[in-house]
């Protein structure tokens, strides 16, 4: 039966009417095809600038490769339809939709429904269930969603931070992609042509759940899960999410223009340009990426310029040949950008305007320069027309992956209201993307991320709390329902998700981690220089960023990013101190001693509740990537700035008084995620490595046996929402407890 259906729908593609309209698009995709793949293998990376496909050769392949798919796709339909048909899966459930609500703390959740703010998060709950998720170790996102999607712990997927360390050099790279420009390149005078596509490597491992349901001819939407980035082939359709970098290949590098010299620097997340008016008119450049494409591999800029109107408090912006007017303290729309890189090569890119004042002389901010989704000089999307689709739908939308531009406001180069409005203009975007994708998903898996929760409760978790250090010198009292108005719109997310489902549609809503105070730092490398287990060059007392002035002869521990610390170990880094073996254990067991239960000299608190051996407690491949020692802080504390940074001070401990105050890089027990299901979990103490495992048994698809987690729903397919297994009011009690 199935080898018949399947012969009819060939028969019928191939009718005459079909084959006209399949040669428009043979000759549409041999024309679009090369154009298409330099825009795929460009990369823009940190110190690679801007790289691309140029190769004559290349293209000739590419060209070939593309007619010998178009030829080939009936045989290869008919193959892949019998691999479907012997691949057949009893599932049951109809559809699969997951929300994730980053960082969504439990206790807020229930505080919230208690008092009648989310009635849509309530009727969930009493659909199904809700109760806390726990989340990974260390409680940090990108750990946290990787779990998430492949249903194991850290040790078997490598992420283990945002950043880690190159054990050559000591300097930061991000954890979770390899991008570099191409190996090969052709001089030709000025210029340097790249002979093959720039390295492009997702560092997590492990199969995705959607990945495996594709191998089963099950269909998946997945919009904005962090560390999908590069795009994986599956079946189904994926723009990627948190670590997509920006134009520059930072993770997101602002740039603000001001006539103010007291406010022509910033410390982190930017940079700063000191303009001058004449004539009422501001003419300055707009920087883009670096241009691999030339020798000496500068910025790109382009002309970038503001007239100015006190009197009607605006100005006429004119940047890549466009002009548009925009008032004070708005942003405007998304600006497309052109950065020309020679050779008829231009880099496309967007990113919106404010203008803070106009009084008193000129302060503008500029977001980070977003790769632009209609023109992705890399891909962002699988396939690499998903993202070029959507921009087309919706116009254009933020592709950054930490896109909510926290560091403008931690350096004050835009306020909270500006932050607020920039959030939820991005908030909106992805609830577009994410309810298109749903109606187009009526079977399958269809997942959305949305960050808003993560980077509002960041910024605002200072508001809960008087007493916290970062409220002062700033505005608290006007902000204290920020939070609360959060997850009342997240309750109208979910009161727009639960009209998609029916008896045969599974909905869930989780979040990688909850939330605390983050109110004092804690440096861990001066710590460890302080107690002679780091040491400076040339008797300093404190050091630069990125581990300046360390001597690394003389070092036996140090402390990068967020989770913990690494041992100098001969073998493993370059410069390594300390043996393998029995002085490993010894000093490890030394550090965990002495800074389990380590006191706030200040105020005598608790800061680090317990230190854990990834060695011991990890059974992975990739356990000897992770921070030998991982901290699990205690509420109220974490990293400090410098120590995540690679520096050394004075100080241990010191307080936070940036607008970024609440956090969750802590002891992961402290700060669990959430779960709500329309149907009864279970299994007691769901784990986020439950989900994959979860997802792949509604299904009807079998669990890989690495997988850590178990099944946390019933999988009767005629079992509706609340019917049988459904806990009684003690159970349902227990169930909500957090």
């Amino acid at each position: 039966m199935t080898l018949r259906k399947n012969y009819i729908r060939i028969t019928r593609l191939m009718s005459g009417k079909n084959l006209k309209k399949l040669a428009l698009i043979f000759v549409l995709l041999l024309i679009l095809y090369p154009a298409a793949a330099e825009r795929a293998y460009g990369y823009i990376g940190p110190g690679a600038g801007f790289a691309f496909l140029s190769s004559f050769l290349v293209l000739i392949v590419t060209f070939a490769l593309a007619v010998f798919y178009l030829l080939s796709w009936p045989f290869r339909y008919i193959l892949r339809a019998l691999l479907r048909s012997g691949r057949r899966t009893k599932s049951s459930v109809k559809r699969v939709i997951i929300i994730g609500l980053d960082g969504m703390d439990p206790k807020l959740a229930e505080e919230f429904m208690n008092r009648g703010k989310l009635p849509n998060f309530t009727k969930l709950a009493e659909q199904g269930t809700f109760t806390s998720l726990a989340t990974s170790y260390p409680s940090i996102s990108p750990v946290a969603w990787s779990s998430f999607m492949t249903g194991v712990d850290p040790s078997h997927h490598n992420i283990f931070d945002f950043i880690t360390r190159d054990p050559c050099t000591y300097q930061p790279m991000l954890s979770s992609a390899e991008i570099g420009k191409a190996s090969k390149v052709l001089p030709i005078g000025k210029y340097m042509i790249p002979l093959g596509k720039p390295k492009m490597k997702l560092l997590r491992k492990g199969r995705p759940f959607w990945k495996i349901l594709g191998e089963h001819g099950i269909w998946s939407s997945v919009l904005r899960v962090p560390i999908t980035f590069p795009p994986e082939k599956f079946n189904g359709v994926m723009l990627s999410g948190m670590c997509v970098p920006d134009l520059h290949g930072s993770q997101g590098m602002f740039a603000h223009y001001t006539t103010d010299t007291n406010r022509s620097e910033v410390e982190t997340g930017g940079v700063s340009r000191l303009v001058e008016i004449e004539n009422g008119v501001v003419d300055t450049l707009l920087y883009g990426p670096e241009n691999s494409l030339v020798r000496d591999g500068k910025e790109i800029t382009i002309p970038l310029r503001i007239k100015i109107d006190k009197g009607a408090e605006k100005a006429v912006i004119e940047v890549s040949g466009q002009r548009f007017e925009l008032a004070q303290r708005t942003y405007s729309p998304w600006i497309r950008l052109s950065f020309p890189a020679g050779l008829g090569i231009k880099v496309h890119g967007i990113c919106r305007f404010y203008i803070n004042t106009l009084d008193n002389g000129f302060d503008m901010y500029v977001t980070p320069i977003n790769i632009d989704p209609e023109n992705p000089a890399l891909p962002i999307s699988h396939p690499f027309v998903y993202s070029i689709y959507l921009a087309k739908l919706q116009g254009p939308f933020g592709t950054l992956g930490l896109a909510e531009d926290t560091w403008a406001l931690n350096e004050s180069v835009i306020d909270e209201d500006a932050f607020l409005e920039q959030a939820y203009l991005l908030y909106e975007e992805r609830e577009k993307m994410f309810f298109n994708a749903l109606e187009k998903t009526p079977r399958g898996l269809c997942t959305c991320v949305f960050d808003t929760t993560d980077r509002v409760q960041h910024m605002f978790f200072r508001c809960l709390d008087d007493g916290h250090p970062a409220n002062r010198g700033k505005e608290t009292e006007k902000y204290k329902k920020v939070i609360e108005e959060l997850y009342i719109k997240m309750d109208g997310l979910i009161g727009k998700a639960l009209e998609y489902t029916d008896e045969q549609t599974v909905l869930m809503v989780i979040s990688d981690h909850g939330f605390t105070q983050f109110k004092r730092g804690v440096n861990l490398n001066s710590w460890l220089f302080q107690n002679g287990y780091l040491k400076l060059k040339d008797g300093r007392t404190t050091s630069g960023d990125w581990f300046k002035d360390i001597d690394w002869e003389g070092t036996r521990a140090f402390s990068l990013g967020l989770a913990g610390i690494f041992l100098n170990r001969k073998g493993r880094e370059m410069s390594g101190t300390v043996e393998e073996g029995e002085e490993v254990s010894l000093l490890k067991a030394e550090l965990t001693r002495k800074l389990t239960g380590l006191r706030d000299e200040e105020n005598g608190a608790v800061s680090i509740r317990e230190v854990v051996d990834t060695d011991a407690a990890s059974t992975g491949p990739y356990k000897h990537d992770a921070p030998d020692l991982l901290i699990g802080y205690n509420a109220g504390y974490r990293s400090s700035w410098t120590c995540a940074v690679g520096r050394v001070t004075e100080n241990v401990f010191e307080d936070n008084t940036k607008h970024w105050s609440g956090d969750h890089c802590v002891d992961p027990k402290i700060v669990p995620g959430v779960i709500f299901s329309n149907r009864s979990i279970v299994k007691d103490n769901p784990h986020l490595n439950d989900m994959a495992p979860t997802v792949l048994k509604l299904f009807g698809v079998g669990i890989p046996n690495y997988m850590k987690g178990k099944p946390l729903l019933e999988t009767d397919v005629n079992a509706a929402p609340g019917a049988a297994g459904e806990p009684g009011e003690e159970e349902r009690k227990r169930a909500r407890a957090v």
